[in-house]
């Protein structure tokens, strides 16, 4: 019986979840983490769990209306709104990937060429490395299909999680700090940016729109009704586990040293720092962590977003629901040509990013996926708040629905003051 439940509970641990972990955490998250470190110090450190309790809610409350319905959550929501909801979120959906297709390319090439410089020039090498990045990126979802995906996934989360948290453990914090930073919750008044970047870090722990990808992750490992719910939560609470101390660690190095740039040339600055502490060696664990946490988001992104368009393209085409139709017909949207035609699009248009100043369009995706969460937040309370649609068993408890309240409230705030 002990080996039985093992074998139920281990698909479970290593299933969708771990592909959550890996495509929400990329550049953005390792340079807020470092950089709030670095202003805050680790008495912030008790902001990255709530962060990370916070998507794993959000991602609960997702999985248990699909589940109970078997309509994905857009399809849940953009039904029941109606038409202009429907192209207000398409026209959404394409700035967003736009922004993370550009900014991912231009992360995953400048890791790349720290790693292994292949020209003198670093913006050349960052061009080079991110059009062959994406490209391998589009070969690994279309060739290898979803198995390949999921095992490249799980390497690069295991390399990341372990270089990194490796990185932290060897420069030796203070572990009593660590545990006030955990236990109490506080906010340092530094400069007045204090509220701010904690605010930044809560909502940039765990990935934004991708929150969204579980459900098709899910239907592709044949998790169809309502039995498997309870695998889903463990799957979530590892993924978001992961997720907190992968945070925790960021944080604790960044408090290290003084933290300077922005996006991932931040990283590779990080990594010079590391480098006068640690040695090369430490420069280098640390440079081949932050990589495979790009490159991990990269292609998590490459594989899923392009979902969320069939799916939404089908709605507006006026195509069948496809709730009910079974694994393989819930996991056929891959064979469509929306996911192709759009996973071909994110990973080339935006290659003009490589060349073009980001700046602007970086904080144009910053407010965007801000936007985000409070939308989705305002869903959940929305769908999962009737049980005439999701059974009484299944109705969001009056504890959830307060929380969600409190996330709409707080994701409202930190939208409006990145808008500002």
């Amino acid at each position: 019986m002990a080996q039985a439940a093992k074998k139920t509970l281990l698909p479970a641990i290593l299933g969708p979840g771990i592909l959550v972990a890996a495509t929400g955490v990329g550049a953005g998250d390792l340079a807020t983490a470092a950089f709030a470190g670095s202003k805050l110090g680790v008495l912030i450190l008790w902001a990255v769990v709530v962060g990370a309790f916070v998507k794993f809610v959000l991602n609960e409350g997702l999985t248990r209306w699909q589940l109970a319905t078997g309509e994905t959550l857009l399809e849940g929501a953009m039904s029941r709104l109606g038409r202009p909801a429907q192209y207000i979120f398409l026209i959404y959906l394409v700035v967003w990937t736009f922004m993370v297709a550009a900014a991912l390319m231009s992360a995953c090439g400048v890791a790349a060429q720290a790693l292994l410089p292949i020209a003198d020039d670093p913006a050349t090498g960052k061009i080079t490395f991110g059009i062959i990045l994406s490209i391998v990126g589009v070969v690994m979802v279309r060739a290898g299909g979803y198995r390949l995906f999921e095992k490249v996934m799980g390497l690069c989360i295991g390399i990341m999680f372990v270089t990194v948290v490796l990185t932290a453990i060897l420069l030796r914090p203070d572990l009593g700090s660590i545990a006030s930073g955990l236990l109490w919750p506080s906010i340092p008044d530094v400069d007045g940016a204090g509220l701010a970047w904690t605010i930044a870090l809560i909502g940039g722990v765990g990935g934004t729109v991708t929150v969204l990808c579980y459900g098709y992750w899910i239907r592709e490992e044949g998790r169809l009704s309502e039995e498997d719910l309870r695998s889903c939560r463990l799957d979530l609470g590892v993924a978001y586990v992961m997720t907190a101390i992968f945070g925790v660690a960021m944080v604790i190095i960044g408090s290290t040293i003084e933290v300077e740039g922005k996006g991932a040339g931040l990283i590779v600055k990080l990594a010079d720092s590391l480098g006068g502490q640690l040695g090369a060696a430490g420069k280098w664990i640390f440079l081949v962590g932050a990589f495979g946490a790009i490159f991990s988001s990269l292609l998590g992104v490459w594989q899923s977003v392009p979902y969320l368009f069939a799916d939404l393209w089908r709605m507006i085409a006026g195509g069948e629901a496809r709730g009910s139709t079974g694994a393989a017909g819930l996991a056929s949207f891959s064979e469509t040509a929306p996911y192709r035609w759009y996973l071909y699009g994110m990973a080339s248009l935006p290659m003009l990013g490589l060349w073009v100043g980001f700046a602007r369009m970086q904080k144009l995706y910053a407010i965007v996926g801000a936007l985000f969460l409070p939308m989705l937040a305002l869903v959940l309370l929305l769908l999962n708040g009737r049980s005439t649609w999701v059974g009484e068993r299944y109705r969001n408890h009056p504890v959830t629905s307060i929380f969600l309240v409190a996330m709409l409230l707080f994701f409202a705030m930190a939208g409006w003051m990145k808008l500002r």
